[in-house]
């Protein structure tokens, strides 16, 4: 089978589909933990407590949402009709994981223990086959390419989306019951309402514009046994997960105390927007890395450019941030943050992709959406290393106690600073050893898989 393409009407099709599921995925991420600590006012120990405990069942459910993806036969396909049961469903507990119904006590706490779960349940439903999408829309590396980047640019347009638009819109949405901040829990539960819908739309565009081809449907029924088999036959899936996982929570933590630096450190909210304007504006410069560099460069070595590029950003925001306290040029620090970040997010869509076909190359098995569902588990884990230093740095710094009395002191400050800009690229340059000296799909390597695939395909 020669290499096959896919139309621009489809590349931007399915682009669209990850603006949808980043509105969910964006406010969940950057914005959940300042709403449940800072306008529900929880404790922090029952947020450092919550979050492991959904991984262990995230550890469980996303491998199995995999070899259910795996082995679904349809005429809309097998990726295709759960995004859009995953979108649906994702749409209606992100509005209720953001509304509280004014409830307190105990029943509050269990009842965002649930939302909670069902969030990651329901974004597994629709992430998995979104992005194991990528391997059968085509098998031209470069065509390849191509479409994970415009997935990401997308991906990195709806997270911008959020996190510019947020806090302007949320005073918006409050119908005077605003905070001294400016947020409030009427205009996170209206707001994440509107997120769902879009998030329907989004996926809905997503589903009728694209197309499957030559799917590889995957039978075998579903054990512990073959998905621990599956990973433990991979090891560059397991090299990826730890450097990607490392790395994503470096980011996640910018992203994630962001809000809490604006509106607590520097006490601007809305300052927050203009930070993440700028930030969008350097991912979008980003994602344009892979296109123009993979001419003269390997993905290996754009990866690596990647992740220098964010550790000297990150430098400079911490220094022009929490030391010198000047606010534009941290701003514009974050350009070059954020190049190295959109890059760094595009190569890894492309890395996974090759993961696929190499793990098909030593097994002589395909297992796409068991392999693409750690890439959601790995989010998730990143996640939970930036909750157990954002709300471990917080409870240590009895930060619940000072948002009641309503001034958060200097020792506080500094701390959010150096989580929200030190501790990223420490966290990034131990990726990036990692990466270095135990990712090898790159160079003659990735070159035979390729061409092993390919002859596979044609029946040679």
């Amino acid at each position: 089978m020669a290499d096959y393409k896919t139309s621009w009407r489809e590349k931007l099709g399915y682009g669209v589909g990850a603006v949808g599921l980043d509105l969910s995925y964006g406010l969940f991420y950057s914005y959940l933990s300042y709403y449940l600590s800072s306008v529900l006012g929880l404790k922090e120990g029952f947020l450092l407590l919550l979050t492991p405990l959904a991984r262990i069942w995230d550890g469980i459910n996303d491998p199995i949402m995999g070899a259910i993806v795996d082995s679904t036969k349809t005429r809309m396909g097998k990726y295709r009709p759960w995004i859009i049961i995953g979108a649906l469903s994702n749409a209606v507990v992100l509005f209720f994981l953001f509304t509280s119904f004014g409830m307190s006590g105990s029943g509050l706490y269990i009842y965002i223990a649930v939302m909670y779960i069902l969030w990651g349940m329901t974004n597994t439903m629709a992430d998995i086959p979104y992005w194991s999408m990528v391997p059968s829309f085509t098998n031209d590396p470069k065509d390849r390419n191509l479409v994970a980047t415009i997935a990401r640019t997308f991906s990195g347009i709806g997270q911008g989306l959020i996190t510019i638009l947020t806090p302007r819109i949320l005073p918006l949405l409050s119908a005077g019951m605003i905070t001294d901040k400016g947020y409030s829990a009427v205009g996170f539960s209206r707001w994440a309402g509107i997120c769902g819908i879009f998030l329907v739309l989004f996926s809905t565009v997503c589903v009728l514009s694209t197309k499957e081809r030559r799917v590889i449907y995957n039978n075998d029924k579903f054990s512990f046994k073959k998905m621990f088999k599956v990973i433990a036959e991979n090891d560059q899936l397991i090299i990826f997960m730890i450097f990607a996982m490392i790395s994503n929570a470096g980011w996640y933590l910018t992203s994630g105390t962001a809000v809490y630096y604006f509106t607590d450190v520097l006490e601007e909210s809305t300052a927050q927007s203009l930070f993440s304007m700028i930030g969008a504006v350097g991912s979008a410069l980003g994602l344009l890395v892979i296109p123009l560099l993979e001419k003269k460069l390997s993905n290996r070595a754009i990866y690596q450019i990647s992740l220098c590029t964010a550790i000297l950003g990150y430098v400079l925001m911490y220094i022009f941030g929490p030391l010198l306290k000047i606010t534009l040029a941290l701003d514009f620090s974050y350009i070059l943050a954020s190049i190295g970040i959109g890059s760094m997010f595009v190569a890894q869509t492309i890395f996974l992709a090759d993961i696929v076909d190499y793990g098909e190359y030593k097994t002589g098995k395909r297992n796409e959406s068991i392999t693409f569902s750690m890439k959601g588990f790995l989010q998730k884990m990143a996640y939970t290393l930036q909750t157990v230093f954002l709300f471990g740095g917080l409870g240590i710094m009895n930060y619940n106690e000072q948002i009641t009395q309503g001034s958060v002191n200097n020792a506080t400050k500094n701390a959010i600073g150096i989580i929200c800009f030190a501790i990223p690229p420490i966290l990034m340059l131990i990726s990036l050893g990692v990466f270095s000296f135990k990712f090898k799909i790159h160079g003659e390597l990735r070159k035979e898989v390729h061409d092993y695939i390919s002859a596979k395909r044609d029946g040679k």
